[in-house]
């Protein structure tokens, strides 16, 4: 299975350099992967995904780095479709484009969009970015990208419910979130997953606090692994100090 790491935060927002460094960090420590979360107005300020994943993606050579769940509704389409393009200059065929309907109220009375509507506005803004990545367009307006940007993107799905046979109908995958799921109803759901033909699992936001115990998450990710999830992600809340630990957890 493989491990990756969800960095919502810079470790030291003083420092504009220490979540590059992070990023170095978590990549040389062996990690396979570096995702962000999208998180508005909960108590605590979360890097903005796309651009938390550019830097990311500009500090390393060779891990993936992803979003852990862009929640599509959000956003205006040519604004979409011009960040993910942008990203995907930076980041090449390292991006993976994890994206939702999302589910939290308050990040859509934060951007002023209707939460009830989510679902239909996911299906229609996700079939605009898709459009817009073959071809570069979104309507009449033209990005014009360079060539070897435009094409398909790989994406995965963030959802629960019915939303797991879709991911596996229409994605590359799907995330199963630990933080509001028990890890018995994570494990429960992916053989729908299988059964619906779904080929990447990822088991995600596994948090590991400061303080934690290394014997518990151990036996986690040992669980997930045995299930059959691909990859698991572990938001390393504990910071830095605490990558080597978490990396060696599984062989």
């Amino acid at each position: 299975m493989r491990l990756g790491v969800l960095v919502g935060q810079s470790p030291n927002p003083a420092d504009p350099a220490s979540f590059r460094d992070f990023a170095r960090a978590i990549e040389g420590e062996g990690f396979d992967s570096i995702w962000a979360p999208q998180m508005i107005g909960r108590g605590m300020m979360a890097l903005d995904p796309l651009a938390a994943m550019t830097a990311a993606a500009t500090a390393t050579d060779r891990v993936e780095v992803g979003t852990a769940i862009l929640q599509l509704p959000l956003y205006q389409p040519v604004d979409l479709l011009h960040r993910v393009l942008s990203l995907r200059i930076l980041a090449g065929q390292r991006l993976t484009l994890g994206v939702g309907p999302g589910s939290t109220a308050a990040d859509f009375e934060a951007f002023g969009r209707d939460h009830a509507t989510r679902f239909k506005t996911f299906t229609a803004t996700l079939a605009t970015l898709r459009d817009g990545l073959a071809s570069g367009k979104v309507g009449e307006v033209d990005l014009t990208p360079p060539p070897a940007v435009v094409g398909r993107q790989r994406m995965i799905y963030g959802t629960w419910g019915k939303g797991v046979e879709r991911a596996a109908r229409e994605f590359d995958g799907w995330v199963a979130s630990a933080f509001h799921r028990t890890d018995d109803e994570v494990v429960g759901a992916l053989p729908r997953y299988r059964a619906a033909g779904g080929e990447r699992a990822i088991a995600s936001s596994i948090v590991f606090p400061p303080g934690g115990d290394s014997g518990e998450l151990k036996a986690r990710l040992q669980r997930f692994a045995e299930a059959g999830f691909d990859d698991a992600v572990v938001a390393v809340v504990a910071g830095p100090p605490a990558l080597a630990v978490v990396r060696g957890l599984l062989p």
